[in-house]
């Protein structure tokens, strides 16, 4: 997992296709574009724009991906995110949906949770179990950008 805030990145310091994906997210404004998905034009990688309200801890699943890193960018809110970066053999919730590359957990041993305000990303490997979009003190309305990079394009 990396954690960090789009204002306070050097690219060198970044696997090439993370820093690629950081100065997506550095360069669109996000704040204006429509929601859905969009598929970068350089890289070819899914960019989801999501309008999402957090919710409680417990009323969200923790998940990992296999084939896809997760870059999560918060435009505006407050979200806190579970992780859980130990190696672990957590029980499945959902099982493993090949077409959405997503696994669901019931539950993260030694979660850690991350405050993401806006401006902070997040980037998830398939090791990390993540359990995003968590309430902070009450929910509320967050904007957030999922940047999925194949695991592949990590070798370049």
């Amino acid at each position: 997992m990396i954690f960090g805030h789009i204002n306070n990145t050097d690219a060198h310091h970044y696997p090439p296709a993370i820093a690629r994906a950081l100065d997506y997210l550095a360069t669109h404004d996000l704040a204006n574009m429509a929601a859905g998905r969009y598929q970068d034009s350089q890289t070819g990688w899914q960019v989801q724009v999501l309008d999402l309200h957090t919710a409680p801890h417990g009323d969200n699943y923790p998940e990992a991906h296999r084939r896809f890193i997760d870059v999560q960018y918060l435009v505006s809110g407050n979200e806190l995110m579970g992780v859980a970066t130990e190696k672990c053999e957590p029980t499945i919730h959902q099982p493993y949906d090949d077409e959405r590359d997503i696994i669901f957990y019931q539950d993260a041993p030694h979660e850690t949770l991350v405050l993401m305000q806006p401006g902070n990303f997040a980037v998830f490997f398939p090791q990390d179990i993540h359990r995003p979009n968590c309430a902070l003190n009450a929910p509320e309305a967050i904007r957030k950008v999922v940047v999925k990079i194949p695991t592949a394009d990590l070798a370049d």
